[in-house]
């Protein structure tokens, strides 16, 4: 039987055959913090709050802390992890995928992060019309041996009026879009849809896709009769979240982007609750 150069360079060539660089000691010992991939573009599917999947475009960023004898880590591995576990994401599948990248490649401490746009269904407030309304998702997990920390964070967007202008104007008020933002570490499942309706109850008024006139109307006045300054916004929101004993420790910000001044309004909180004994 002939075989052919392709053949015997497949093999010649094997696992054991090929220098690890990556696994040679460094005598400049020198621990790096966090070493990994950065960026990637990954198509993962996500665990709705009725069972279903959703299927988005996350930019996912990995790392592993690497101790100050080694020379490198293992970046194919990475991407291999993040394959076997792309499926039905959620708090407890992401806090596997850090528990297993650490494992996988020895560290003290994982590292990882995603980010997409989670579209909901939203249903216009008079008619009832049907749109998808899109959410910024951040999903973070650290894991070490001293234990597994995620935080969850959804952005967003919603109306505020301003009291002060509706308090000294004859006429209407002015009223700008804002971007509400809350990341929650939480005891118990909270779900991304969940998060987004503490946040679009803090705002004078939510947003949607899909509005017909009479929809307008109702959004217009429902903000009117319901103005906020971003201050307003964010202890509202904080009062919510201090009430749901699923979530312990959150950090909140609203960013106003006005409509008669050149520049935006902003408050932001960060809390810790202390849990009842």
């Amino acid at each position: 039987m002939t075989t052919t150069p392709t053949d015997r360079l497949t093999t010649e060539v094997t696992a054991e055959s090929i220098p690890d660089v990556q696994g040679r000691s460094d005598e400049r010992r020198v621990a790096i913090d966090r070493v990994g991939v950065k960026g990637i573009r990954y198509p993962i599917s996500v665990t709705t709050r009725d069972g279903n999947q959703e299927s988005v475009d996350a930019t996912v960023n990995m790392y592993v802390s690497l101790a100050d004898d080694r020379k490198g880590t293992h970046m194919s591995r990475f991407l291999e992890m993040l394959n076997d576990y792309r499926e039905g994401m959620s708090p407890s599948r992401i806090i596997e995928l850090c528990r297993g990248i650490r494992e996988a490649l020895d560290a003290e401490r994982a590292h990882v992060e995603m980010a997409f746009t989670y579209f909901i269904k939203k249903f216009a407030p008079a008619t009832g019309r049907p749109g998808l309304m899109d959410y910024a998702v951040r999903m973070t997990c650290d894991s070490s041996s001293q234990g597994d920390e995620f935080v969850l964070g959804v952005s967003a967007p919603a109306t505020s009026l301003c009291p002060c202008s509706k308090e000294i104007s004859k006429y209407g008020a002015h009223n700008q879009r804002c971007v509400i933002s809350a990341d929650i570490r939480m005891n118990r499942m909270v779900w991304i849809e969940e998060l987004v309706e503490l946040i679009e109850a803090s705002a004078s008024c939510p947003v949607y896709s899909v509005l017909k006139r009479p929809d307008e109307k109702v959004v217009t006045e429902q903000a009117f009769e319901n103005p906020k300054f971003v201050e307003d916004i964010v202890r509202d929101l904080a009062h919510s979240l201090d009430a749901e004993a699923r979530i312990d420790w959150y950090r909140i910000h609203s960013e106003n982007f006005e409509s008669i001044h050149s520049h935006n309004a902003y408050a932001e909180l960060e809390q810790t609750k202390v849990r009842q004994s």
